[in-house]
């Protein structure tokens, strides 16, 4: 006996389903919270969004972001990029159903081996903006780069990359 051909769900039901997964790990990093960071989903695109918060200035003179904000927006940024991917990965082949919230409280991330980030130029006290492309992703390791932008994004403020190793798969 053969069944009949699943039926599509319906576009809006997916989009809060992957939005619900996205909330899911991102509300799994206190330190995301307390940075005030979020994200805009565009398809399997993210742009990690820090708005501006007096707390996130380093130099008063200035003023400017503190260095250290802007190194956590960049690998918060591409950790949350490097754990979309391979979850994204996982819901299109079915492995992962987003609606059940204990598969996604088990889901772990990667853990940062090193992040090397070049300050362009200060961040202004104005919200930021950063997208991460993963470069090598495989069993054990990933590589990632960051960019962050303020105003304009051909006018980068810092980048970064990053090196992480992979949870295990079990």
């Amino acid at each position: 006996m053969t069944r009949p051909p699943r039926r599509p769900e319906p576009v809006q039901v997916v989009k809060e389903r992957r939005d619900a997964a996205l909330r899911a790990l991102v509300e799994g990093v206190p330190y995301i919270g307390f940075l005030g960071i979020r994200f805009d989903r565009r398809g399997d695109e993210l742009t990690a969004i820090l708005p501006f918060d007096e707390k996130l200035i380093g130099n008063p003179l200035l003023p400017a972001l503190h260095g250290g904000v802007t190194a956590a927006f960049l690998e918060v940024a591409a950790i949350i990029e490097l754990a979309w991917t391979l979850l994204w990965e996982e819901m299109e082949r079915g492995r992962i159903d987003p609606a059940a919230p204990d598969m996604l409280r088990a889901l772990r991330l990667p853990r940062t081996i090193d992040l090397t980030v070049d300050y362009l130029r200060p961040g202004l006290p104005r919200d930021a903006y950063a997208r991460a492309r993963v470069n090598r992703s495989g069993r054990r390791y990933a590589s990632v780069h960051v960019e962050a932008w303020q105003d304009n994004r051909a006018r980068l403020f810092a980048q970064g990359t990053g090196h992480f190793l992979m949870p295990d798969p079990g």
